[in-house]
């Protein structure tokens, strides 16, 4: 078979090159912007930058930041932010208990700590299915992470038998114990944290320190009933007197915690059952001295708002941020119904009401307020408050600080002769009301029906008095709990034996002993004179 045998091809001699002729196609004949978009759409997949890209980027800008900023905050020494502060004010003064320690003070009588209303821890012992995994935890102080996770379990959980002021069926929640029960109410928010370490500073500790936390959900003679804390309190003071040499207690409360030891101070006297027993000369015997801190003796005119309808000034300024929110139905937050609901549930609110009725805070056309005015905050030293006119008539328009409640400016400033009032005690309640929505958030304004809530209305302005029955009128079965443990008058004869009841010994104006005589003459004076 014949090979074939194929002739390679024959090299040509090296010649200079010759410029090559291109012959340019579509693309090539694109303008150069047009070319330069085309490549940077290749080099982006293809796509344009977006808003959706920008708000990545924003969002993984902030958050490496962020972690940036808390990786520094956890490296750097702890004594760097008072390294800095020292640096741009100088070096700070002593703390009080470093002052008294230096003057060779220290620790001699036994301090005894009661704190008021909403300051105490509160935790969970028994709950239902929803609370698994909370036994011991806060449900109230702390860091309040189960509100936001679980907020209408917290709600069924932090709510009081709606008729006995108690537990609710198959839950327990108890007061926190210890100093911890009350020294911080959230992360950098202090409570008695402060006080607690100045004492420490000229040798105070737990031995000599007591918290006397107790739920302050409850009313005052149910905590008792309860918990027995009234009886632990009596117990812990004479035990830390009789372990520090007979020295007596000093006892420091706040808020509502003033009340709650001026009932404590008449229980421990009174005889068993209804009293602790201790006889009459226990506090003379046991207490050093009382150092009342905001004590609310006659009750505070904002407890009328909260319990009439959740408001108060915080919920006032979140409604004006966002108008709207908190009432709104949407996804059954219903935000003010739960809350009304739960803290209608809690007693120790109605011991804040207003004592002593329009004798102590006014009426429709006075109050012991009459004729001051208060100045502004931003008021200069050069100016004087309520500057009057050439003829000696204050140029500020005159408050009726007696009108507690009023539906309206005009009705808050008019003359007493201008007002009609239509009463509305026997006001027949009726009609359903127009949210049908919420009917699964039960709370007594579904009793009062559009008639008792017109009827509200148009009484227009509420003396202290009034607004007593008002509440009455609204929430009729929260005020019977109330009056059951509470009062709100003044005593016409304190030697009456029905003011030796247990509802009475939270009221200055109606019980016998040595701290609430000094309000007797007072109280007896306004009376004459109004």
């Amino acid at each position: 078979m014949p090979l074939i045998h194929r002739k390679k091809p024959t090299e040509k001699p090296s010649s200079p090159p010759s410029e090559e002729v291109v012959v340019p196609d579509e693309d090539s004949q694109k303008k150069p912007h047009e070319s330069s978009k085309s490549h940077h759409k290749k080099s982006n997949g293809g796509g344009k930058w977006s808003c959706i890209d920008s708000c990545c980027w924003f969002i993984g800008c902030v958050c490496v930041t962020w972690w940036f900023l808390l990786f520094l905050y956890n490296a750097m020494p702890a004594s760097f932010p008072q390294y800095v502060t020292e640096r741009i004010t100088g070096p700070l003064p002593d703390p009080p208990g470093v002052k008294l320690k230096k003057e060779g003070l220290k620790a001699k009588h036994p301090v005894v700590f009661i704190p008021g209303i909403v300051t105490g821890g509160l935790e969970l012992w028994e709950g239902k299915q929803c609370a698994d995994g909370l036994f011991r935890k806060r449900l109230w102080g702390g860091t309040f992470g189960e509100v936001y996770k679980r907020p209408l379990c917290w709600v069924e959980h932090m709510s009081l038998d709606n008729v006995t002021g108690l537990d609710p069926a198959g839950i327990r929640v108890r007061a926190v114990s210890g100093l911890v029960a009350a020294d911080y109410f959230a992360p950098g928010y202090f409570v008695w944290a402060v006080l607690i370490a100045n004492l420490a500073h000229i040798g105070y500790e737990e031995k000599n320190m007591y918290m006397a936390a107790y739920d302050w959900r409850l009313s005052f003679q149910n905590t008792e009933v309860r918990d027995q804390t009234l009886s632990r309190m009596k117990s812990n003071i004479e035990l830390m007197v009789s372990t520090n040499g007979g020295k007596k207690a000093v006892i420091v409360p706040h808020s509502m915690g003033v009340l709650y030891f001026l009932h404590f101070m008449k229980w421990v006297e009174a005889p068993a059952p209804m009293g602790g027993g201790g006889g009459p000369d226990w506090c003379a015997k046991y207490i050093k001295a009382v150092m009342n801190i905001g004590g609310p003796f006659l009750g505070v005119p904002k407890a009328v708002a909260g319990l009439f309808s959740a408001e108060a000034k915080d919920v006032a300024v979140a409604r004006a941020i966002a108008p709207g929110f908190l009432d709104t139905d949407i996804f059954r937050l219903q935000t003010l119904q739960h809350v009304m609901r739960m803290t209608r549930t809690w007693d120790s609110t109605m011991s804040m009401l207003p004592k002593g009725g329009d004798t102590i805070w006014g009426g429709l056309d006075w109050s012991p307020e009459k004729g001051h005015t208060c100045c502004g905050k931003k008021q200069k030293s050069n100016e004087t408050c309520g500057e009057a006119g050439e003829n000696g008539v204050s140029k500020t328009k005159p408050v009726n600080y007696g009108r507690i409640i009023s539906f309206g400016k005009e009705v808050a400033e008019a003359a007493p002769s201008e007002i009609n009032n239509i009463d509305f005690r026997g006001a027949v309640k009726g009609q359903s009301i127009p949210n049908h929505t919420c009917r699964d958030v039960w709370t007594e304004y579904h009793d009062m029906g559009i008639a008792g809530i017109k009827a509200i209305a148009e009484y227009k302005v509420y003396t202290a008095d009034e607004a007593i029955d008002l509440l009455h009128y609204v929430a009729p079965k929260m005020m019977a709990r109330g009056s059951a443990h509470f009062s709100y008058g003044i005593a016409d004869d304190l030697d009456d034996p029905k003011y030796q009841q247990p509802k009475y010994w939270s009221n200055p104006l109606e019980t016998n002993s040595k701290l609430t005589k000094l309000f007797e003459p007072f109280s007896k004076r306004l009376a004459q004179l109004y």
